[in-house]
């Protein structure tokens, strides 16, 4: 016996999965209890240098975030190996994966050499996954971005990594830093003397933590998407049929 077809609930959206389609609510947005544990971070920079910027200002960016309330992890690339030089378990590897994954928002920051990011800011990115199994390990998360310069200002590398935050599909923050003639913006304890381009990197530091507040709970809801949850039902039921032959 043939089922009664069901009259479309969208008869003015035919090619839509009605029993896919959300309607996004507010009370879904806001209706988890709030997390209280400290926003986690994962802090990356890209240079080896002995007397690497990038990664002076990244240490001042975690004492901000630590200040704020967050607990801060910053990741350094030595031996890291070129992405498919090694296998996925290489401990570095591993050790990024593993950072990625425990962080609820991230700071990236790297010099601008030859008008871009530099190799070793673009392999930490490229060994992150966009999804490990099923865990996709920076959807969702949020993103500040930073970069510092030898010469006059530019916005080359932080332009680069927001478009790589959006392919990872992050929640990269409004505000950034670009720090220009970085060696003169740092005293000889490598500590960051007081400028505009530091009280910049407060600013920032202040927005990724209020962003991580405001959407850590409500990260799985932000960034489910119609498209992957047709796609899932269409796999669900080949598996189904699979069995049922």
């Amino acid at each position: 016996m043939r089922r009664a077809a069901v009259s479309n609930p969208l008869p003015e959206l035919p090619n839509i999965d009605a029993a896919l389609f959300d309607r996004p609510s507010l009370e879904r947005l806001s209706g988890n209890a709030p997390a209280r544990h400290a926003p986690r971070f994962l802090l990356l920079y890209g240079s080896l240098r002995d007397r690497s910027y990038s990664r002076l200002l990244t240490e001042e960016a975690a004492r901000l975030l630590q200040a704020m309330g967050g607990e801060t992890r910053i990741f350094n690339p030595a031996g890291l190996p070129l992405p498919d030089s090694a296998p996925d378990d290489h401990p570095k590897v591993q050790e990024l994966r593993d950072l990625a994954q425990w962080a609820e928002g991230m700071v990236w920051c790297s010099p601008e050499r030859h008008g871009s990011m530099t190799g070793i800011m673009k392999a930490q990115i490229d060994w992150i996954p966009l999804s490990m199994g099923a865990v996709r390990p920076t959807q969702g998360k949020t993103l500040a971005v930073m970069q510092v310069s030898g010469g006059s200002q530019s916005f080359n590398a932080v332009n680069q990594l927001r478009v790589l935050g959006r392919w990872m599909r992050m929640l990269t923050i409004p505000n950034q830093s670009s720090v220009a003639k970085a060696f003169l913006e740092f005293d000889e304890a490598g500590r960051m003397k007081p400028s505009s381009y530091y009280e910049r990197v407060v600013d920032v530091m202040e927005e990724l933590v209020k962003f991580t507040l405001l959407t850590r709970d409500a990260a799985g809801y932000l960034v489910d998407r119609y498209s992957e949850r047709r796609e899932s039902a269409e796999e669900l039921a080949k598996r189904v049929n699979q069995r049922a032959i």
